[in-house]
């Protein structure tokens, strides 16, 4: 079992104390970091120094990062096909756009909407942990997912923060 903690839509230039508590606690027992975009900077990473991360950027990342990142990258865990990628757009039709952009995946991990998202598409899981940063969509706190691969396949989990 892999257990893979997610995150989207920072809007940071350095990783804050929120941030080191995240990963001291939600994702203490994950082995991999996936960020789905808007970091902003690639320093925001730094909070995840010990664990395997992979990331896309977004529309609002600086250039730090739209050097060193793609816009989408599909990885393989235990031999689940995952697609990542940051989304793009309006909301509405967010997942249709972004499901035309992977082939033979098992989940698609994104952002961009601020809103959390944890459900199958024709199969595939459709998994947006929501934004980290609190401001957006009126929500009242941030929160982050955890993805878990076993046996059975993938399925993911939202987390206030």
């Amino acid at each position: 079992m892999t257990k893979i903690g997610v995150i989207s839509d920072t809007h940071l230039r350095m990783p804050n104390e929120q941030m080191f508590r995240l990963a001291e606690r939600q994702f203490k027992d994950v082995s991999m970091v996936l960020h789905a975009g808007d970091l902003v900077s690639i320093r925001v990473l730094d909070a995840f120094i010990d664990k395997k991360v992979v990331a896309v950027c977004g529309n609002m990342c600086e250039m730090d990062s739209t050097q060193v990142l793609n816009p989408k990258e599909v990885i393989t865990v235990e031999g689940v096909r995952i697609g990542l990628i940051h989304g793009y757009g309006s909301r509405t039709g967010l997942e249709d756009r972004i499901f035309k952009e992977f082939d033979d995946v098992e989940a698609i991990v994104y952002g961009h909407t601020h809103s959390p998202a944890n459900h199958l598409k024709q199969g595939v899981l459709m998994f947006n942990p929501g934004a980290f940063t609190s401001y957006s969509m009126g929500a009242e706190t941030g929160t982050v997912g955890v993805l878990t691969v076993d046996e059975k396949g993938i399925s993911g989990e939202i987390l206030p923060l």
